[in-house]
């Protein structure tokens, strides 16, 4: 069987792709997230998984809510606040340091965007590590550039596993990465090149100001559009063959809009749809930062 990522399989013609059904890869995490809850209730621990939401973003909300119904579905404690747009930064970082002292809480996010005139950065600094369930802190960010053990990015880690799960092995493949921003870019490029299985690519990093970016989107064995521009990636940037993951979105009005616009699904291999895809990998991949969490408060 050729390898899903090792380029085109024919050389003429319409390649109709697979799908990189991430909510089918989500459900097996929370399957075995709950027998993970159930075994950590018989020692008296329910693992908390704290939100902290300010402003009145509607994309925000809306993610922070089906956060919280993830969490119910596998037995994981809730805890939120949603501050007003017009909080004080003392007011927001008053919260952080009741999430940090909660001991309910064992990993927590603080969604963003914050609205102007809050510093989000502060307020991530102020964390506890620990319990961080996004990874993004610094010393979470600093462990995983080391490749040593610690909370990381939810997103990033989402799309190597939805990888792995179809059967592609990131080994020596040209992944070129679309993105540079925080959440996905930066650590994903961190996450690709570190020597551990499924692991170990080569990576190139573009963003969408490198002129003629399809000179180098074209060259991709994976390709990896993280950069929140709709519609970004067209099929003639695309190497008929290559694996094509929609990781950014944008809104236009309440439409979820992807980074890769709908036909690529006629050149690539195999494409993560724009609802199904990366999403339930994401939130997954939190409510797994959580219960480790708790795994962790545990064993001492």
């Amino acid at each position: 069987m050729n390898d899903p990522a090792s380029g085109p399989t024919r050389d003429t013609g319409t390649v109709t792709a697979q799908t990189l059904d991430g909510q089918a890869v989500a459900d097996r995490i929370l399957a075995d997230l709950e027998q993970r809850v159930t075994a950590l209730a018989e020692q008296g621990v329910t693992p908390g998984l704290g939100t902290i939401l300010v402003g009145d973003d509607g994309p925000s909300a809306r993610y922070v809510s089906m956060k919280h119904e993830d969490c119910q579905s596998v037995g994981i404690a809730s805890f939120h606040r949603h501050l007003p747009a017009s909080s004080s930064q003392a007011e927001v970082e008053a919260v952080v340091d009741e999430f940090n002292a909660e001991a309910g809480i064992h990993a927590y996010i603080q969604q963003h965007p914050y609205p102007d005139g809050l510093d989000y950065e502060a307020a991530v600094l102020r964390m506890d590590p620990a319990k961080d369930a996004d990874g993004l802190h610094p010393v979470n960010l600093g462990k995983l550039v080391m490749g040593t053990q610690g909370p990381r990015p939810c997103t990033p880690v989402g799309i190597v596993e939805l990888l792995a799960a179809h059967g592609i092995d990131l080994k020596g493949k040209h992944v070129v990465l679309v993105g540079r921003g925080l959440t996905i870019g930066r650590p994903l490029a961190n996450l690709l090149t570190l020597k551990e299985p499924g692991l170990n690519a080569a990576l190139t990093v573009v963003h969408t100001g490198v002129a003629d970016l399809g000179h180098h989107t074209r060259q991709a064995d994976v390709l990896v559009a993280a950069a929140g521009s709709p519609r970004l990636i067209t099929t003639d940037m695309v190497r008929p063959g290559a694996v094509v993951v929609a990781a950014g979105v944008s809104f236009e009005g309440r439409k979820v809009v992807s980074d890769v616009a709908e036909d690529v699904v006629e050149v690539a291999s195999w494409l993560s749809p724009r609802i199904g895809g990366v999403g339930p990998m994401t939130r997954a991949i939190l409510l797994r930062n959580c219960v480790e969490a708790a795994e962790r408060s545990v064993d001492g």
